[in-house]
Order: structure tokens, then sequence, then C-alpha cells
């Protein structure tokens, strides 16, 4: 999924005025819509700790198509009433060339917020029950009708590149979330409506203190992105800063995609007999494998031929955006962690912690954001990404704070199992 990102900018890239274009994705309808959604985001995880049984199910189902439809129904709302012009031109203050094609992307991309909460629904059933397969199966599907619409906008050439990216975007993830809602009924016909009943049941009461928490997370983490978009509108090399965050964004995002897939790992498998050690173990040698891709592609000519020939990026772009990716640098073993540490979180249903380490991550990247704004010194690239890079660590000190009582647990379980089994292997 991380391929998704850099595919639609190396694209847009290649089409007409591909800087207004490129700030337009990635200062306004990218932003807005994450926003939007991001009560939903969590669903995933909620779905994989919750959806042990048909009741879970069904419940938790319910409660995924009110809140998808609701999203969807506020998305239009900010699309096509002045409420866009207020966000986009008043609060993010985003330069005027880009204020209409992200009003065209935004009108495109309405059914994201429904489809999303909707595929990640499904998506956390069918891990909880061992049917990881079919998740990076949606994801084939999802990239390939996302792969036909950007294909066909390149050829066609006249079809602005706005236009190609939310229609590729929502295509993608429409098409993902209705093979999710085919492919899951197997599963529950086989597995859900047979599990036994958890004790105690799934309820409204229980739900919310665990989702909220969560919910509040995705909706503070998601804030930090509408905030670099007026943050950078406001600081020198404006636009150039825009259209090229879309680009490095994307390339973090898939530096950083091992990690940040392991928090629904985590959450699935914790409750295996000896787990805890091993999925730690694992985390360990995956952490340092990213950090060795990002070495790599930072410190050879890789970043030249992913930011100039594969992405397109005009020369003067592609000098900010390499130089800013020195800075993105822990970036991905940092996602490995916090996966890692919220994982541990969310697995002992306290999520408070999960949200209180978000809420520092905000106040961190605004506090370095206001003052990029004040001091005038530095691009906008390069204060936002530094600004993510602190946040980042400052969240993962967090994470790592409050997981410690369940990492305790875990341990000692863990410990109690081993000498178990080796007590009976003595024994026979």
């Amino acid at each position: 999924m991380s391929i998704e990102g850099p595919a639609h900018s190396a694209v847009v890239a290649r089409l007409e005025h591909p800087e207004v274009n490129l700030a337009a994705w990635g200062g306004i309808v990218y932003p807005l819509s994450l926003i939007i959604e991001s009560p939903i985001v969590m669903l995933l995880s909620a779905s994989t700790a919750l959806c042990k049984d048909w009741h879970a199910y069904v419940r938790l189902r319910r409660i995924t198509v009110i809140s998808g439809l609701a999203l969807s129904l506020t998305h239009a709302l900010v699309a096509f009433t002045p409420l866009y012009d207020l966000l986009a031109r008043r609060i993010i203050g985003a330069p005027e060339a880009i204020i209409e094609p992200g009003r065209i992307g935004l009108m495109i991309m309405v059914p994201w917020s429904a489809a999303i909460a909707y595929r990640r629904f499904q998506q956390g059933a069918m891990i909880r029950f061992g049917h990881t397969r079919a998740v990076g199966t949606g994801t084939v599907i999802r990239m390939t009708a996302n792969g036909a619409v950007l294909l066909a906008g390149y050829l066609a050439r006249r079809v602005p590149g706005i236009v190609v990216a939310s229609t590729a975007v929502a295509a993608g993830v429409t098409a993902e979330a209705l093979y999710a809602g085919l492919r899951v009924r197997s599963v529950v016909r086989d597995q859900i409506r047979w599990a036994p009943r958890q004790i105690p049941p799934f309820t409204l009461g229980r739900f919310l203190p665990f989702y909220i928490p969560l919910a509040l997370t995705s909706l503070i983490s998601f804030f930090v992105s509408p905030i670099g978009s007026a943050a950078m509108s406001r600081m020198p090399l404006a636009l150039s800063s825009l259209a090229a965050w879309p680009v490095i964004s994307g390339l973090i995002f898939m530096l950083r995609s091992p990690g940040l897939a392991y928090s629904e790992v985590t959450v699935a498998l914790l409750d295996e007999p000896r787990s805890f050690r091993r999925l730690q173990r694992f985390g360990w040698i995956l952490g340092a494998g990213a950090f060795l891709v990002a070495i790599a592609v930072t410190v050879t000519p890789l970043s030249a031929l992913w930011l100039g020939t594969v992405m397109g990026l005009p020369t003067d772009l592609r000098a900010l955006g390499a130089q800013s990716l020195w800075l993105a640098l822990p970036l991905p073993p940092l996602a490995l962690l916090q996966s890692w540490y919220q994982g541990i979180i969310v697995n002992s249903t306290r999520t408070r912690g999960v949200t209180e380490s978000v809420v520092l991550y905000m106040a961190v990247t605004s506090a370095i954001m206001v003052a990029g704004v004040v001091l005038q010194r530095f691009s906008g690239l390069h204060v936002t990404v530094l600004a993510f890079l602190l946040a980042t660590v400052c969240q993962v000190l967090w994470l790592w704070y409050r997981s410690r009582r369940a990492v305790r647990a875990l341990a000692l379980r863990d410990s109690i199992e081993e000498d178990r089994s080796l007590e009976i292997a003595m024994v026979g």
C-alpha cells in the first residue's frame, strides 16, 4: 500500500502543471480527507482485538456502517459547501493557485471514508481468524484499480493531475472494500459464527471506553497533516515545499511501512503462548533492516534515481527533497518501536496511553512548526520533516513508558509458561 502515494506523485509530476497539482493533492485534498476519515482509522486494530465471536462481529459491523456513512456525508459537506473555502483559504492558508484544483479533488474523494471504514473492519476480522493473506490480496486489488486509473490518466495527458490522483485513490479503496466484503463471507460462515462467545460479551459500554481513545488518537494524529500544510504555506519556499511534500512523505511512508504493519501483528499474536520474546526479537531484526534500507536510499545515488528518474520531480524540487531525507533517517526504526509499544497497549485494552502519546506528538510538531513560521529562516519542507522526527521520538518514549506494566505482565506470563514446559519435559 505504501507504493500508492509515490505512484500518484510520479504520474502527476509528468502531467500538466505538476507543481500546482502536486501541491493541491499534498496540501489540501489528502490532509483534509485524512482528517475526515480519522475517527474510523483504528477500526483495523479494534476489529482485530474485539471480533472474537459472531455477536461482537455483528455489533461492530453495525457501528462501522453507521460511522462510515456519517463521515462520507461530512466529507461531501466540506467539498460541496462554503466550508471548503473556510478550511482551504482561511485555516490552511493555501496558495490561491491550488484552491480550485483542491476543491475538485476533494469532491472526487467523497466515497473514501465509507470505503476505508468497511474494509478496515473486515480486514481486522480476517486477521483475528488467521487470514492475513486475504489482506495482502485486497491490497493487490486496490493497487490494480489504482494503477489502471493512473495509467489511463497518464496516457490521456489532458486530464488534470489532481483529477487523476483523486479518482485513482477513490477507485482503489472502493475496489478493496468490495473485495473485503466478499472475502470475509467464508470466514464468517466457517469460523466467526462458530467461535465461542467471549466473556464478558461485547457491548457498547465496553467498546466505547476501548475505542474512543483510539479514535481520538487517529483524529489528533491526522490533524498534524493540515497543520503541516498550513505551516508550509507560511514559510519560505511555500509552493515548492507543498509540491515536494507528497513525494517525500510517500517515500518516507514506504520506508516506514514494515514497522507500521507490526501494530496489528502484535495485537493479534500477543495472545499466543510464549509469543512476547519472539515478537520482540523479530521486531528488532525488522527495525534494523528498515534502518539499513533507509541509509542505503539516503546516502547513495538511489535517492537521486528515485526522486528524478522514477518520480520525475523538477531539479529544484529534487534537491529540496534529497536534503530533507537526511532528517528522516531515524523514522523507519522508530515506526517499528511505535507499533510494538502501541500494539502491546491495545492488546491490554487500556488504550488511554496511545491517545496521550499522540497528544504529545501533536504538541511537539505544532511547537516546531510555529517556530519555523516565526523564524522564517528554513524551508517549510525541512521544518516539517524535522518536526515529525522529533515528535515521533517523544511519542515512542511515552508509549514505552505507558506500556511498561503490560510488558512486565507479558514477560512474566511467558516465563511461567516456559518453566511449566520445562517441568513437563523433565518429567517426560
